[in-house]
């Protein structure tokens, strides 16, 4: 079987960065470094494959006193050299003669710190007199302050013009990859990630584990009180290891591998009693015993810390699974009446015990509502899953199940929901059972539907107020994925009236604000909602009610106050649920779309999606493709818009509102910004029909009717474009929103000039600059400035639709919206306006990348590294590689100089 290659996208670009430089006669010199076992010879030979000229070796250690072996197995040939200078002349007419004008020769040495030295003297000799070569030279080792490698060749592979590729682990994303490529199907992100811990993602050490065990290590991934197993041939050593040391540092081994991957050494040795007659265990010294196992390999200790620790999780794992069931469950036992708290204790209890145990299982099962109530979804789950183990009992058995399967399911970590619901099929018929099913099945709507319909028939809610505020909130939700605003937030109600502080979801309070505002009620819902703390001092409840007060605020206009909201809370909710956190983006990144912040939106689309493919529910992120396409349509980035549009459409085969809205949305304001007006048709065409099921036209969302009637209006369908808007033009009065009204009166002028009727385009237009007057949101004043603008020049006012359009201009200039600034370009070329006319546009953060700006932008507004690196969750030192970028290329020295770069950029 082929060893499947997965990943180091990173390392092969900057590989072939390199062959590029080599390529164009600068010869190049690149050192892989990386542990036994990483993945440098698969990196190498991967890279090689794709090159016509390679010489390759690899240094072998038996080899490694045989002098010129490694540059005999390079040349291909035998040969007699006096020394290593002829040796190297002899490799540099080799490497003459491989070169080509138009490709270079790549010569690799791997494990150099197994080759012999006058071979690698030769080497350096040869790599000092590249000059305009096309050559590019590889040396792979594990470090490189390898003691084996000649000082002369270290200096030339470490030098400040020397590219150095550092070799990691797989990343979590690259180990599910190649659990695939084994044929280990359903590695959740979250497994992944425990893999990753366990292995350090080590292919070697991961792939051996995928073979050895195949699907049985989701099994025991899925168990966080239990380290997974190590390959066969890694526990091989490490129990010849512990076999080799006294019975004192055996048993304080085994015993710590009982506490975890790291304990305090004292409550290690108490439990390591267990295993020691009382006179050895007396008479032993546990600095002894700990000295020899460190000695070993087996143990770590730093001075003055109490902690003991394994060298590594696969270490942990091998002596952890060698134990015996009887010494192992004795070995718990002790761990439980040495450790003081009171979760571990029962963990402990529940590790040692030998068969079912109601009494236990019910404590296991309390402590996992517990944790299920904070919002721990993950640690309920691993709690009620041991506690099904342990209860003995088959309704029991059921019912912790149901519970442990909904923590997994919001803990994002349930590899196959449609396994999960076969399984859950097969249990007794009752409102937990229908209400998960139903959880389960909310992309059937119908299905959905009709199991939470029988979950709330069996449940009396004055007995069952947990699973009635569930089925309740999940009602919501279903609701909320139809655009029923009001039921959706009846629903919602209903769940916090029943259980506040135990609905299954920590989204309850904003379910229930969204669905007010989709039924036209957001400001009646605004002012009801009162004072609410800065987000740093918010409880859990408050922090949802903020989050629904920035919506709200985005809903109602008021876009400085809901970017304010938004990012707060995304600033302080790092330890809430994947969901809250790409649900607190999306809200963020959809007012920073309407508020102009173009570079943020793509940063806070970009950690949205990333929070949702990392915890496998790529489903809850749609509504962050719909913006993503938003931005990269309007800025004329139209493959990406594309990419974007193209999954919301795949979603929206299944038939739901949503993402049939935003797929059509997406697709209509590509076509809008490549002046498709037939594509802009045919995108939302469907939607007026939609709209019948659902609160779609309320203003406060993303218009659409606006662009079909515009889109209608210039396919000469006037009667459509009339139908299409008149709706949208009533509700958006009578709600009084003013960027709705400002949309529609757009809209209206622009369809009253089609039909010839300058005076109604006039008094639309006129009334579109009052409601601006009021809006934030500059793109919505842009098109309108442009539309009017346009109408204006046709009409023959050029002067005024010069002032129109120069409005426009400097709006859409700012936003980067290139495909209508350059179709006001040419409406002002028109009236006359050239370029000699034209103000300058000065950018000084042209050159930046979204990242940088956004990095930027919150740096000038007072932020601490720290601070930026918890807003856009990112590491600081990633802050600091970003600030270390944005003064090179703005070429200033400090915040202060910064911020006024930027606040004449504004």
């Amino acid at each position: 079987m082929d060893v499947p290659f997965v990943g180091r996208g990173d390392c092969l670009a900057l590989l072939a960065q390199a062959r590029e430089g080599a390529r164009d006669g600068r010869p190049r010199r690149v050192l892989v470094e990386g542990p036994a076992g990483i993945g440098k010879t698969a990196l190498v030979r991967r890279f090689l494959g794709e090159g016509p000229a390679v010489l390759y070796a690899a240094g072998e250690e038996a080899e490694s006193a045989l002098d010129f072996g490694l540059l005999e197995r390079l040349l291909g040939t035998r040969a007699r050299w006096p020394d290593a200078h002829a040796a190297g002349a002899a490799l540099l007419e080799a490497l003459d003669e491989a070169q080509t004008e138009r490709a270079p020769v790549a010569l690799a040495v791997d494990d150099a710190q197994w080759a012999d030295q006058p071979s690698l003297q030769a080497l350096a000799f040869a790599v000092r007199r590249l000059r305009a070569d096309r050559v590019l030279v590889l040396l792979v080792v594990r470090d490189a302050a390898e003691a084996r490698l000649p000082e002369g060749l270290r200096r030339l592979f470490t030098e400040d013009d020397a590219v150095r590729v550092r070799v990691d682990g797989l990343a979590p994303a690259d180990l599910r990859r190649l659990a695939g490529a084994l044929g280990v199907r359903g590695l959740t992100a979250r497994a992944a990630a425990r893999l990753h811990a366990h292995t350090a993602g080590n292919p070697l050490y991961a792939r051996a584990l995928l073979e050895q065990e195949g699907d049985g290590l989701l099994d025991a991934l899925a168990e966080p009180d239990v380290a997974p197993p190590a390959p066969r041939s890694f526990t091989a050593l490490v129990l010849a290891r512990l076999a080799a040391c006294s019975p004192a540092a055996d048993a304080l081994v085994c015993a710590a591998s009982v506490l975890g991957a790291h304990c305090v050494l004292t409550d290690a040795w108490e439990v390591a009693a267990a295993d020691l007659l009382a006179a050895d265990h007396e008479d032993a010294e546990v600095l002894t015993a700990l000295e020899e196992a460190a000695g070993a390999g087996l143990l770590t200790e730093a001075p003055g810390d109490p902690v003991i620790r394994f060298p590594h999780p696969l270490v942990h794992a091998a002596v952890y699974h060698q134990l015996g069931p009887s010494r192992r469950g004795a070995l718990h036992l002790r761990a439980a009446r040495t450790v003081g708290d009171p979760a571990q204790r029962l963990r402990h209890r529940a590790l040692a015990a030998p068969g079912p145990d109601p009494g236990l299982a019910a404590e296991l099962a309390t402590l996992g509502r517990g944790f299920a109530a904070t919002g721990a979804w993950h640690n309920a789950a691993g709690q009620l899953s041991a506690a099904a183990r342990l209860s003995g009992d088959t309704a029991r058995y059921e019912r912790y199940t149901l519970e442990a399967v909904e923590c997994a399911l919001l803990a994002g970590d349930v590899p196959d929901v449609g396994e999960a619901a076969e399984r859950i099929a097969r249990f007794a018929p009752g409102g937990w059972r229908s209400y998960l099913l139903g959880r389960l099945s909310l992309y059937d709507l119908e299905r959905a539907e009709e199991l939470l319909t029988d979950a709330w028939r069996r449940c009396d809610p004055a007995a069952e107020p947990r699973l009635a505020a569930r089925i309740a909130g999940q009602f919501a939700a279903l609701h909320g994925s139809m655009a029923h605003g009001g039921e959706m937030a009846e629903w919602a109600g209903l769940a916090l009236r029943l259980a506040p502080d135990d609905t299954a979801t920590d989204l309850i309070r904003y379910l229930r604000l969204s669905g007010l505002a989709l039924n036209g009620e957001a400001v009646p819902a605004l002012a009801a909602l009162g004072p609410l703390p800065d987000p740093v001092l918010a409880g859990p409840a408050e922090l949802e009610e903020l989050l629904g007060r920035g919506t709200l605020r985005a809903w109602t206009g008021d876009l400085t106050g809901a970017v304010r909201d938004l990012r707060g809370v995304l600033g302080v909710c790092r330890d809430r649920a994947a969901s809250f956190r790409v649900v607190c983006a999306t809200a963020l990144a959809s007012a920073e779309y309407r508020a102009g912040h173009w570079d943020d939106v793509v940063v806070h689309t970009g950690l949205a999606l990333s929070l949702a493919d990392d915890t496998d529910q790529p489903h809850i992120a749609l509504y962050c493709r719909l913006l993503a396409a938003l931005v990269h349509s309007a800025r004329g980035a139209f493959e990406e818009a594309r990419a974007h549009a193209r999954v919301n459409r795949d979603y929206a085969a299944g038939g739901h509102v949503h993402p049939t809205l935003w797929a059509a949305l997406a697709e209509a304001q590509l076509a809008r910004a490549e002046g498709r007006p037939e594509g802009v048709a045919l995108a939302l065409g469907p939607l007026p029909g939609l709209a019948a099921r659902g609160d779609l036209l309320e203003p406060g969302g993303i218009p659409w009717s606006d662009l079909l009637a515009e889109a209608r209006a210039a396919l000469g369908d006037d009667k459509g474009a009339e139908q299409a808007l008149a709706p949208y033009e009533t509700l958006a009065a009578r709600r009084g929103h003013r960027t709705a009204m400002l949309a529609a009166a757009r809209a209206r002028g622009v369809l009253e000039a089609g039909r010839g009727d300058a005076g109604a385009a006039e008094r639309a237009f006129r009334a579109g600059l009052e409601h601006a007057a009021h809006v934030e949101a500059p793109f919505d004043r842009a098109l309108l400035h442009l539309a009017y603008g346009s109408f204006l020049r046709r009409a023959g006012r050029r002067t005024r639709a010069g002032e129109q359009l120069t409005r426009a201009r400097d709006l859409l200039a700012r936003l980067g919206a290139a495909p209508d600034l350059a179709r006001c370009e040419r409406e002002l070329a028109a009236c006359g306006v050239g370029p000699a006319e034209r103000e300058p546009r000065v950018r000084g953060t042209d050159g930046l990348t979204a990242q940088e700006l956004a990095v930027a932008r919150l740096v000038i507004s007072g932020l601490t590294n720290r601070q930026v690196a918890r807003e856009l969750v990112i590491s600081v030192k990633t802050v600091e590689y970003h600030l270390g970028r944005i003064f090179t290329k703005l070429g200033v020295d400090s915040r202060t100089r910064l911020t006024a770069v930027l606040a004449d950029a504004s």
